[in-house]
This record gives C-alpha cells, sequence and structure tokens, in this order.
C-alpha cells in the first residue's frame, strides 16, 4: 500500500511540473505571436537588452570574450537577414537566365517579386534578443570573464565585418538584387475605381 501512495504521489507530482512547463511554454508562444506587428517595440526592446551588455561590459570593464561571441554571432544574423533564401549563385535555372539569376523587377510593368530572405526579420529579432539576453546573463559570472587583450579583439572584428560586408555587396552587385522589397503594385478598390471614373466622366 506504501508502494503504492508514493508511486501515485511521485507520477502526480510530475504531471504537476509536466502541466507547469507546457503551461509556460504556451504563455511565452502567446506573447511572441502578439508582439509579432509591433515591429519597431520588438527592435526597441532588444536595442535595450543591448545596451544593457554593452554598459555592463563598459562599467565592469571586463567578459570581452562574451562580447566578442556575441558580434561574431549577431554578424552572421546579419548577413543572413540580407541574403535571399534562394541564393543566385547556387541556384539551378540561374544559368538559364541571361541576368546571371533572379532579379527584382526594375520596371513598372515587370512581374511583382518581393525579396524573400533567408532569415525572415521576426526570428532576426528573436535570436537577436535571445543571444543578447543570454550574453547579459553570462556577464553575472566570473567564469566567463577571461582576460584577454581587448584591442585585438576590437580590430579583428573590425577587420572580419569589412570583409564579410564587402563579399555581400559584391554579391548584390554581381546578382543585381537589394535586400527589401520594392516597387510593391498598390491596387484601388472597385468603389474607389468607379468613383474616379464617374468624376471624370462628369468633368467631361
Amino acid at each position: 500500500m506504501m508502494n503504492e501512495d508514493s508511486g501515485s504521489t511521485s507520477s502526480s507530482g510530475g504531471g504537476g511540473v509536466k502541466k507547469f512547463f507546457l503551461r509556460l511554454s504556451q504563455t511565452y508562444q502567446s506573447t511572441l505571436d502578439r508582439s509579432t506587428p509591433h515591429t519597431r517595440m520588438r527592435w526597441v526592446f532588444a536595442g535595450f537588452l543591448l545596451f544593457l551588455f554593452v554598459l555592463r561590459i563598459f562599467i565592469y570593464q571586463g567578459w570581452y570574450i562574451v562580447c566578442y561571441a556575441l558580434g561574431i554571432y549577431h554578424l552572421n544574423l546579419f548577413i543572413a537577414f540580407l541574403t535571399p533564401k534562394i541564393d543566385p549563385e547556387f541556384d539551378p535555372y540561374a544559368a538559364d537566365d541571361e541576368d546571371e539569376g533572379p532579379n527584382l523587377p526594375t520596371h513598372s510593368n515587370e512581374e511583382f517579386r518581393p525579396f524573400i530572405r533567408r532569415l525572415p526579420e521576426f526570428k532576426f529579432w528573436l535570436s537577436v534578443a535571445k543571444s543578447t539576453a543570454i550574453g547579459l546573463f553570462c556577464t553575472f559570472f566570473d567564469f566567463f570573464n577571461v582576460p584577454v587583450f581587448w584591442p585585438i579583439l576590437v580590430m579583428y572584428f573590425i577587420t572580419l565585418f569589412c570583409i564579410t560586408m564587402k563579399r555581400q555587396i559584391k554579391h548584390m552587385i554581381k546578382y543585381k538584387y537589394l535586400p527589401f522589397t520594392r516597387n510593391k503594385p498598390r491596387y484601388q478598390r472597385v468603389n474607389e475605381a468607379a468613383g474616379a471614373a464617374t468624376i471624370g466622366g462628369s468633368s467631361k
């Protein structure tokens, strides 16, 4: 009897913990879903986290390895944000195109083709916010405060940033694309179009 009681108690306790984490994950996902349309507020929050991280690095003069790793990770995210989902360089249909790959439309009568990113904006923001929060959390532990000569890390990061951005800009120029959507067509409503036609006919 005692074994049965202890088994039922442990199973109920495990079920309670499982329900707690399930409810927590649902609340987290619901919060993310509600924040999806608020792009500006999301990036203000990510910028605030990044400001706290940089401020803590500046005040305590440490955790330069964490700062360097976070900068490299953010750079990789930014490059993925600027890169199209289907890279023209590896597109099997790009060789048949005279312009060396798919381009954005340059005239108003061309088909509208929006720029589809390899890393969507929401996932870009979420990765930046998560990584910054983790980096800020790491600054509370001396285990991550490895003594290094920080000017070398700064120079190496600047060099890596310039080389990476130069390669990305060359890729944009070669395949003639911009990392944002433009010339999006605007359609009039039926009532607005009929009203405009009526006004034009009456003026004649």
